[in-house]
């Protein structure tokens, strides 16, 4: 019989190997697609004057202007970031799912998540892992969108200095209610359709548990899962990069006013203007790229998640 700190020292190397795990998956996913990723950010940013206008036009611009190094912009901060935000966000995942099903079994529940609770647990689990890195998220986006000839910023803590010296501490948050509103439904439906789609093939199949599924059918229902939440949650990504820039005169190439950098006053201001100065066609600006990056990133990280723990034999699992 284990002691009571056998079983805390067993479930903090559990914790730890999930952690890891989570960390793992970002870093993979995110660099896989990183040229995607940097068109996408370019995209969403720009205005009336279009330099990037389509998946392969925007890919060979960036290769032409930036190289290969260019074109990889900004993915050691991403992955900085992400790192600990899908570490964060897959173990309080798994937390509040545990909690939940515990919670039902002690009333009497067979302990099975419905889709709706999967989608909450995976939206609560959103929100806390985006909050506790939105300020790195905010200076990447900075940086991925600087002129490469004319950098105003020379790396992380370069830019975070001259923000908060410049600009205030509170800065660094600029664009974070968007991006809270719009990780519900994202990270929500990511989780919630990944785990249903997963369960619903396991009963159908009559197979004993995921482990039996192939990572080609894994692949498929994160891709599912990636394409749904990314079409809901769109508008509000593209709002929070507006506002990462917003006055930032090292983007008025990309988002200008009669030459100036575009300020705005907050998070409806955005959509307004955004809308009315270039149509609604605009809050699903970089559209495009982002599904062909979507797919495989959500995908791989998911499968990455899971094949790593099953390396490091954690025993906590998301569909525990």
């Amino acid at each position: 019989m284990a002691t009571d700190k056998e079983k805390r020292s067993l479930t903090w190397a559990q914790i730890t190997k999930s952690l890891c795990a989570g960390g793992v998956a970002g870093a993979v996913s995110r660099t896989a697609v990183a040229p995607l990723e940097r068109l996408k950010i370019l995209m969403q940013v720009q205005g009336n004057e279009k330099m990037y206008t389509g998946v392969w036009q925007g890919t060979s611009h960036m290769f032409r202007n930036d190289g290969i190094r260019g074109m990889f912009k900004g993915n050691g901060l991403n992955c900085i970031r992400i790192v600990p935000n899908q570490a964060i966000k897959f173990l309080t995942y798994e937390q509040l799912s545990r909690k939940i099903s515990h919670h039902l079994i002690d009333n009497g529940g067979d302990g099975q998540l419905t889709p709706l609770l999967r989608l909450s647990a995976g939206a609560a689990a959103g929100v806390v892992g985006m909050s506790a890195t939105y300020p790195l998220d905010m200076v990447r986006g900075r940086i991925t969108v600087q002129e490469a000839g004319n950098p105003q910023y020379r790396g992380l803590w370069h830019a975070t200095g001259c923000i908060i010296r410049e600009e205030g501490l509170l800065a660094l948050w600029r664009g974070w209610l968007p991006s809270v509103i719009g990780v519900v439904p994202y990270v929500g439906l990511n989780f919630g359709v990944y785990e249903t789609l997963k369960d619903v093939i396991i009963k159908t199949w009559g197979l004993r548990d995921e482990r039996d599924l192939s990572i080609a059918v894994r692949l498929g229902c994160g891709a599912l899962a990636g394409t749904m939440g990314q079409t809901l949650a769109y508008p509000f990504d593209v709002v929070r990069r507006r506002l990462q820039v917003s006055g930032w005169s090292g983007a008025k190439n990309l988002h200008a006013d009669h030459g100036q950098a575009v300020a705005y006053r907050g998070m409806m201001d955005c959509f307004v203007r955004t809308v009315r100065e270039e149509g609604i066609q605009a809050l699903f600006k970089g559209l495009a790229p982002n599904y062909v990056k979507v797919v495989p990133s959500i995908a791989i990280a998911f499968v990455t998640y899971e094949q790593v723990k099953e390396i490091l034999g954690a025993e906590i699992r998301l569909s525990d």
